[in-house]
């Protein structure tokens, strides 16, 4: 239930604060006067888009804050998913609007998503505007009010599941089939091309070795030179410089008994002239080694024009990536040589999940068949209250020829507001009056059953008038028994039901134009509804017209 409502610097509403009671409560004023505005603020808490037109001339900010008494209805449990404190008796929603157009969410002062705030709001809160009858002619509403009534929101839950499973084996057939007929097409070159590479024998970093071994034999000469003149400088007859450091080894080696450094010294210099003989010797046998060889030299650029052709045709740098090419079109013409075994398995995956799909759509459809025939009870029942004693309503299933995201059902609401004639498409058939009826019986019984705790009616009265508007202030009389209701109307039959009395008017101030909303003293209500009734302009008949419509209804 909302027991309060907030609202400063909101388009015409400079500042607003609003206690309101559970039962029945009605909502007059002239218009323009600024109801619609208060549906606007409304919504903003039912998580609408914010519009920075919607703050007062010359203000920064606008607020909207209600409060509402939550016990029974599971936001607790939400709200804990988000780590949002709440005492599971009451919560406070506000939505903020800056003229920078940035809007912040708050639920009990903590920081909230819109989609939270829609989650949350869709169990509080539930405004019906006139233009919302036209839904009677819309599948989707249809459908979403049967599995409402259904009371299994566990099917549909199931059947989501079953169509995006059933989507996603068809998409990942369907993507398959393209790529093993594109693979098809590709097969006779892809063959080509790994032929080409299996013939070359590639070896991992060959490259590498390759391409030292060609700079050396590219070389020869100059390469074996420098190693022999290398080895000559230290260890030659002349001058032997690996046997002059052994001497200097065996001077420091004899001292050491005197000083003891030059043995490390002895130490260290026999480490490097190991080290040094280490390196002529193979600088020696590298120097026999390397023969200036054409025929060789020949081959290694030969073998790495194969190689960089083949790098570059397939546009890879290393012969690692290359191989890895190779492995992959190995891969690839596997796939498609197995490609019937592949399709086929995903063909049962198919089959599969359209099975799965079925049975939870079948299931969906007995459940609104089921939740459908219901509906038509009550609502014969309750057309009757609203002055259509005759009035037949029925809801025409076909089969789709493929499921959708709703299932397998074409759903149509028929209705007849006449004994002789059939229910046909309500859309085409009943008046503005009958259709604001019916939706207003429909909207009793889904309230009933949801147990909605708020619901706000918004001129669903608009296209009646007399007896009728009266029986239609009466249903609601009896949707306030087990919810709050609150109904905005210009119809006095209705405005004089409610146990409640709010009047919206404009004012002009030295700030411009304001719009305000006060409750209704028992004085007060009957010049309202006497104004209704006759105008601007209060007579004595429409004061005692007023005392009548008040009297009836016990006030």
């Amino acid at each position: 239930m909302l027991s309060s409502l907030h609202i400063s610097n909101y388009a015409l509403i400079a500042h607003l604060d609003l206690d309101l009671c559970s039962g029945f409560s009605v909502i007059t004023g002239e218009t323009g006067a600024g109801k619609s505005i208060i549906l606007g603020a409304l919504g903003l808490l039912q998580g609408n888009r914010a519009d920075t037109k919607a703050i007062k001339a010359g203000e920064k900010k606008c607020i909207v804050e209600g409060t509402f008494q939550i016990a029974g209805l599971g936001v607790e449990k939400i709200l804990a998913e988000e780590d949002i404190e709440c005492d599971g008796q009451e919560i406070i929603i506000r939505r903020e609007i800056n003229a920078s157009g940035k809007s912040r969410t708050f639920i009990n002062d903590e920081v909230a998503t819109l989609n939270l705030l829609r989650e949350v709001s869709q169990r509080l809160i539930d405004i019906h505007s006139q233009h919302q009858n036209l839904l009677l002619g819309h599948e989707t509403f249809i459908i979403d009010t049967l599995d409402s009534m259904a009371g299994h929101p566990e099917y549909a839950e199931t059947y989501a599941t079953a169509y995006h499973a059933w989507r996603e084996s068809e998409l990942r057939l369907k993507r398959t089939r393209e790529q093993m007929e594109k693979a098809r097409q590709e097969q006779e070159f892809l063959r080509f091309q790994l032929e080409e590479l299996e013939n070359l024998r590639l070896e991992s970093d060959e490259v590498q070795r390759l391409e030292d071994e060609q700079r050396i034999l590219a070389h020869a000469e100059e390469v074996k030179q420098a190693l022999c003149t290398a080895g000559n400088l230290l260890e030659n007859d002349e001058d032997n410089l690996l046997a002059k450091m052994s001497q200097a080894c065996e001077a420091l080696a004899a001292i050491a008994d005197f000083m003891p450094s030059a043995a490390e010294w002895s130490e260290r210099l026999e480490s490097a002239r190991i080290e040094m003989h280490d390196i002529v010797r193979a600088t020696e046998h590298a120097a026999e080694e390397i023969e200036a060889d054409p025929q060789r030299l020949a081959y290694l650029e030969e073998r790495l024009a194969s190689i960089y052709h083949l790098l570059k045709k397939h546009h890879v740098d290393t012969d690692r990536e290359l191989l890895e090419k190779q492995q992959a079109m190995h891969r690839q013409l596997d796939l498609i040589e197995h490609a019937d075994a592949m399709t086929e398995q995903l063909e049962q995956q198919v089959r599969a999940a359209r099975r799965q799909l079925l049975a939870a759509a079948n299931r969906l459809t007995e459940s609104r068949r089921n939740a459908a025939q219901h509906i038509s009870e009550e609502l014969v029942k309750r057309l009757q209250l609203l002055g259509m004693p005759n009035g037949q309503v029925a809801f025409d299933f076909s089969r789709r020829q493929q499921p959708d995201v709703s299932g397998l059902d074409n759903v149509r609401f028929l209705f007849s507001a006449n004994k002789s004639v059939a229910p046909q498409d309500i859309a085409q058939t009943a008046s503005g009056g009958e259709i604001a009826r019916v939706m207003l019986a429909l909207k009793a019984i889904v309230a009933q059953r949801k147990q909605m705790p708020t619901i706000i009616f918004d001129e669903i009265d608009t296209g009646v008038s007399g007896t009728m508007a009266e029986r239609m202030g009466q249903v609601m009389q009896q949707v306030s028994s087990h919810a709050q209701v609150l109904c905005i109307t210009h119809l006095p039959q209705i405005a004089a039901l409610g146990t409640h009395h709010f009047k919206v008017y404009k004012e002009e101030g030295t700030e411009g134009t304001a719009s305000h909303i006060i409750p209704l003293n028992a004085r007060q209500r009957v010049e309202e509804i006497a104004n209704m009734l006759s105008g601007a302009r209060l007579t004595p008949e429409a004061l005692a017209n007023a005392r009548t419509l008040l009297a009836a209804n016990g006030e």
